[in-house]
């Protein structure tokens, strides 16, 4: 694995990947403004798959869980400039903003921008200070950051439906998020924190509601999507086992085997 950043503000980095594939779950606790410079990403959600290559910006939005895989393409490495829009730096751009309550809407999808000459250079005007020895100064940071907010405001009217919500994850139904998403491979307490749990209360919770742990529920489910995957859409198990949560091609062979008594590659 050959897997490089660059950072040269804590909020914004140049990633550069060259291996055959990097694969991450996650979610993330800020808004990320990410343009590809070379590769491909797809990025799994509970509803919907995105694909990006080169030359597309797009923002995932924070407290949402994904899972992401990256691939160099054309001989070219993964690269890409990312911003994180943090909460805090969001809030005191909105200060003197007047954003109407009723125009805060719990956005879950990634927005997709259009080419759009303004954003383009701005982001790409990053790309010489990764080069630098000296500390890049806090306050061009600031104004880069604050400048790329302002264009995604001018270009996308909807999206202060996603930048001024500053509400942390409520209480929600734990049946229809866990259905949701059992395929990101999680660890119990980001779930319990998405639902707005305590690790305890998410355990009691969800033993109460499924009669299981949590654990062997999401490994069950794990399993019967993976064996939809291969009996129904045909899939290889090599091609499926990240998207439905699995670490690695082995564990996910062993668990299968265990489950329907026979190996997933005989599925086919």
């Amino acid at each position: 694995m050959d897997f490089h950043i660059k950072y040269i503000t804590p909020d914004i980095k140049l990633s550069t990947y060259d291996d055959k594939l990097f694969k991450t779950e996650t979610v993330f606790e800020f808004h990320m403004l990410v343009w590809f410079i070379s590769g491909e990403t797809k990025i799994i959600q509970a509803d919907q798959s995105y694909l990006f290559k080169t030359g597309d910006i797009f923002l995932i939005p924070r407290n949402h869980l994904a899972t992401i895989i990256n691939y160099p393409k054309d001989g070219l490495p993964h690269k890409a400039v990312v911003m994180h829009l943090t909460k805090e730096r969001l809030k005191d751009f909105y200060s003197n903003i007047e954003v109407k309550k009723e125009n805060i809407r719990k956005e879950v999808k990634i927005h997709r921008f259009e080419k759009h000459p303004l954003l383009e250079s701005c982001l790409a005007s990053l790309i010489p200070y990764f080069d630098m020895k000296d500390t890049f100064p806090e306050t061009i940071a600031s104004l880069k950051i604050t400048e790329a907010i302002s264009i995604l405001r001018e270009i996308d009217k909807n999206i202060d439906s996603v930048l001024a919500d500053f509400d942390e994850p409520g209480k929600i139904d734990l049946i229809d998020f866990m259905e949701k998403n059992y395929m990101f491979n999680m660890s119990l307490e980001k779930f319990g924190y998405l639902t707005g749990r305590s690790l305890s209360t998410f355990n009691r919770d969800f033993r109460k509601i499924f009669q299981t742990t949590p654990q062997r529920w999401l490994t069950q489910k794990r399993l019967e999507l993976a064996y939809y995957h291969l009996i129904e859409k045909n899939k290889k198990p090599s091609d499926v086992f990240m998207e439905v949560g699995f670490e690695d091609l082995s564990h996910f062979s062993f668990a299968f085997k265990k489950q329907y008594g026979f190996a997933p590659s005989l599925v086919r």
